[in-house]
C-alpha cells in the first residue's frame, strides 16, 4: 500500500465586512488546509477555528499540525493519533481522508446535493452591527427569498434589538418569516428569562445559547421555563463522549446545533445526533466560518442526513478571498453546481 504524504498550508481570509458577534468583531480569520497525497491524488481538509470559541489551544496549533504531518509521513496508524484537544484538526483530517478516498474530487459524499440535483434549505444569517446595518441585511435576505432568518442578538442595547424584531413582525407574520435568534451566551442569568418573555411576543422559532455555557443548572431551568424553544450551541463544545448523554438529559433543550469544526468532525457530531434522537431533541447543522472547502464538506455530509429543517450553511459568502468553488446560494438554498469548477491554486501552490 502506498504511503500518505501530508502537508498543510495556512491562509488568512479577509471578511467583506466587520463580522460582529457578542464575543467581538472579526475582520479576518485563519484556516489551515491539511493535504494528504497518495497515488497521485490529493485530499484536502480544512482546519478552521473561531477566536474565543474553539477549544483548540491557539499557541500549540501550528506545532500540532506539524506533528500530525510528521506522524502521517512516518506511517503512524491514524487511530493512534490523539486529537481530542484539537477538534478542528480532527475534522480537517477526517474530511481530507474522505476527499482522498474520492481521488481529490471534493465529492466526499455521493448524494443528490453533490450531484447538483438538490439544494439544501438554509437560513439567512444577519450579523450584529448598528441598527441600520442589521436592517439592511434583513431587507437583503428577504428580497433574496429567505423565509427563515437568523439574527445575532445580545450585543446591542436590548430595546434596539426588540425594535428591529418589531419592525420585521410589523411587515411579516410568523407564517411569512421564521425568526431564529442567536444570543451567543450574551444574556445574564438574572435577566435571561425576562428577555425571553419579551421576545416571545414576536413568535420566535428558537434562541441559541441565551446564557454562557457550563451553567448547567441555570440552563436547565431556562429550558424548562422559557416561552421560546432553546437551542444548545456553545454548550456542546469540548464535551467528552461519556458526558454527552448526561448533558442532554439534564438540560433537555428543544434543539441542538452541530458544528463539525468545533465538535471534532462528522463522527463526533453523529454521536450527538444519535443521543438527541433518543431524547426527542431536534437538531440542525451549522458551518463555523470555514472557507468553501470546509463548507462543501459539511454541506455534503448534511445532505446525507436527510434533515428537512433549514440549515446554517450560508457563511461561504463572507470572504473577499474565498476558494472559488461550485457552491452557490440561490432562492435561499445552497447548491453544488457541477458545471462550476474548483480553483485550488491558492491552497496547492
Amino acid at each position: 500500500m502506498a504511503p500518505i504524504f501530508a502537508r498543510f498550508k495556512t491562509i488568512d481570509f479577509q471578511f467583506k465586512f466587520p463580522a460582529g458577534t457578542s464575543r467581538g468583531i472579526l475582520l479576518h480569520k485563519n484556516s489551515s488546509f491539511l493535504m494528504l497525497e497518495k497515488d497521485g491524488f490529493t485530499g484536502i481538509g480544512e482546519c478552521s477555528t473561531i477566536p474565543n470559541l474553539s477549544i483548540d489551544p491557539e499557541n500549540l496549533y501550528h506545532d500540532k499540525l506539524v506533528e500530525i504531518c510528521e506522524l502521517l509521513n512516518a506511517g503512524v496508524d491514524l487511530d493512534s493519533i490523539d486529537l481530542s484537544a484539537f477538534p478542528s484538526i480532527s475534522f480537517g483530517l477526517e474530511a481530507a481522508l474522505f476527499d482522498l478516498k474520492s481521488h481529490g474530487t471534493k465529492v466526499l459524499f455521493q448524494n443528490s446535493f453533490s450531484e447538483g440535483k438538490f439544494g439544501i434549505p438554509i437560513n439567512g444569517l444577519v450579523w450584529m452591527g448598528d441598527k441600520a446595518f442589521m436592517q439592511k441585511q434583513i431587507r437583503e435576505k428577504i428580497t433574496a427569498g429567505f423565509r427563515c432568518i437568523k439574527l445575532k442578538v445580545g450585543a446591542l442595547d436590548f430595546d434596539t434589538e426588540l425594535g428591529i424584531i418589531t419592525d420585521i413582525r410589523h411587515e411579516f407574520s410568523a407564517a411569512d418569516i421564521e425568526i431564529r435568534l442567536d444570543a451567543n451566551g450574551g444574556f445574564s442569568i438574572g435577566d435571561a428569562l425576562q428577555k425571553l418573555e419579551k421576545l416571545a411576543a414576536f413568535s420566535i422559532h428558537s434562541i441559541e445559547q441565551p446564557i454562557r455555557q457550563q451553567q448547567f443548572d441555570s440552563m436547565a431551568e431556562l429550558c424548562r421555563l422559557s416561552p421560546i424553544p432553546i437551542v444548545l450551541d456553545e454548550e456542546l463544545i469540548g464535551v467528552q463522549s461519556s458526558d454527552k448523554e448526561n448533558l442532554l438529559n439534564k438540560i433537555k433543550p428543544a434543539y441542538v446545533i452541530l458544528k463539525p469544526s468545533l465538535l471534532g468532525g462528522f463522527s463526533a457530531s453523529e454521536e450527538w445526533i444519535q443521543l438527541s434522537q433518543k431524547y426527542h431533541i431536534e437538531w440542525w447543522i451549522t458551518s463555523a466560518l470555514e472557507s468553501n472547502i470546509g463548507l462543501n464538506a459539511i454541506a455534503q455530509w448534511t445532505a446525507s442526513l436527510g434533515s428537512e429543517l433549514p440549515q446554517g450553511l450560508g457563511t461561504g459568502q463572507i470572504y473577499h478571498n474565498n476558494i472559488p468553488s461550485p457552491l452557490v446560494i440561490e432562492h435561499a438554498k445552497l447548491y453544488y453546481k457541477t458545471e462550476n469548477q474548483w480553483d485550488l491554486s491558492s491552497i496547492l501552490a
